[in-house]
This record gives structure tokens, sequence and C-alpha cells, in this order.
């Protein structure tokens, strides 16, 4: 009985800053250059839950289902993608999560080494001091039991995440001095990102706001570059993937909330069904 209103509207005032003149083509299966918008006002639906009195990370209230999962999905709290030995960020397109790993290990007071995108030894010897640590088989590689405790006791500066990020409904909250979204269902964290937002002069707008439009297959009519899985909730700014960072710490947007196109794929597939708040805040870095 829904009507999906669809019409074009170009857009694109956001896309990452980059260096030189260089174009890169879109690898994305299915991506077309069609700006395309799906309306969002009055068709979108919302997964009710009942929310403890405490918000948290540690456990959610339990469903029908349990609160154990037995087959592993990637729409799961804290999911990623198993990482092992000699998987490397080579590109935006070919992202494996070292980056984020050896950043987290770091975060959890495991691993010294240098930040470099490849999973050597180094990185290996710091997988299997997290698993000791937090009492997993002790393997060296990030599954996805490794990652869920890895992401959950990363997640930085957690009391500085305004309170309006865990009331009911789906909140993305952005976190521009730690290059940390942190998404949040009913009260409760269900996994964190890293990110890269707007250069000076064209930083991200601090705020609070709700995604008005959405574009899977978006292309930049300002730069002609895509821009993956697009959730638009400021004028041109959206969170969206993006087909030029590999490393969260280098260089910056013009605006929006880039991430890994896999991690705007995850964000995309738990949301854009539902209603999206959006909440940036925190210094500029």
């Amino acid at each position: 009985g829904l009507t999906l209103r669809v019409f074009r509207y170009e857009h694109g005032a956001c896309k990452q800053r980059t260096k030189g003149k260089t174009r890169m083509r879109a690898h994305i299966t299915g991506m077309t250059s069609r700006r395309t918008f799906r309306r969002v006002g009055g068709l979108l639906t919302t997964a009710l839950m009942t929310v403890g009195a405490t918000a948290g990370v540690s456990s959610p209230p339990a469903t029908a289902a349990g609160q154990h999962h037995h087959h592993w999905n990637m729409q799961q709290r804290f999911a990623r993608e198993v990482t092992r030995y000699g998987d490397t960020d080579t590109d935006a397109y070919n992202i494996q999560h070292v980056y984020e790993l050896q950043y987290r290990l770091t975060w959890a007071k495991v691993y010294q080494g240098p930040v470099t995108g490849h999973f050597g030894p180094l990185t290996r010897g710091a997988v299997k001091r997290f698993q000791k640590k937090v009492h997993l088989r002790v393997t060296g590689v990030a599954n996805h039991h490794t990652w869920h405790e890895l992401i959950k006791r990363t997640v930085r500066a957690r009391g500085l995440i305004p309170h309006i990020c865990e009331k009911r409904g789906w909140h993305a909250c952005y976190d521009r001095k730690r290059h940390q979204l942190t998404l949040w269902h009913n009260g409760w964290i269900h996994n964190s990102w890293l990110g890269r937002s707007g250069d000076l002069g064209v930083e991200t707008r601090l705020g609070n706001f709700k995604v008005y439009y959405r574009d899977e297959d978006h292309v930049s009519s300002l730069y002609d570059l895509p821009m993956p899985y697009s959730q638009f909730f400021s004028g041109g700014q959206a969170l969206h993937g993006s087909v030029l960072m590999v490393n969260p710490w280098w260089d910056h947007s013009h605006g929006c909330i880039n991430l890994y196109i896999k991690d705007a794929r995850q964000l995309w597939s738990l949301t854009s069904q539902r209603p999206l708040y959006v909440t940036v805040y925190g210094a500029w870095d």
C-alpha cells in the first residue's frame, strides 16, 4: 500500500577533497551515474524495542530469539568481516579493515607498532594478546568474536557522546575530533566505525539532524565521483562510502562524513528503511 516517490536531484557539494585532478572510475557493482533520490518522509518504519533503564554497550534487552546468535551476519552488533595475516588495505575498493584493526589494538593497549594497513607479524601478535586478554580462543585471526570484543572495548570518549544518541530509534553520532561514528538503537550502541569529515572552511556542521534523502548509487554532480550509500542529513552533507579514503586520518572531505564503502553499506543495510537521526559533535580535527 506504500507508494515510493522518486525524483531527480543534483547533489554532491560535499565530495571528499582530492590531491591533483585524478579522476577515479567506479568499480562498485551495480553503480550507475543516475542521480535518483528516494524520498524518506512518510515511507519508513521504526523497529521498536523496550529500552532498559541504563544505556550502554554491554547487552541490549533480550529479544524473542534470545541473546545468543548462532549464525553470524553483518547486521549483528559490532560486526566486521574476518581480518587475517597477510591482509592489506591497498585502496578504497580493497579494504580489509587492517588500519582500523591496528588503531583499535593500539587503543586496547596491546599493540605498539606502526599503523601501516598491512597485517604482519606484529599485528598478529597483538591480536593474540588481545584474545588472551579477553579470554577468547587465541588464533591470531581477527574473527567475528574478536572484532565484537575489540570494537565494544574501543569506543572512545564514551562519556562525551551526546545524550540524544541514547533516545528511542536509530541515531548515528559522529565525533569530529576522534573520527568516530557510533550507531545507536534504542539506547544501546549497535556498532562503531572510523571515518573522516570536512576540511577547514568546509567543516561538517555541528548539530542534530535527520536523514531526509537517500541514494544508494549517488554520483557527485560537482566532482563526478561516486558517493555510494549516501544518506543526506544537512544540505549537501551526507554519510556515504568514500572511493578515496584508505586511512581515516589522511586528508578530509568537502563536508560529508566519509566511511569505508563496506561500512557505509553496512550502515545502509541497517538504517535505509528506517528514520535515522544524525548528531555531529566534537572539535574539528
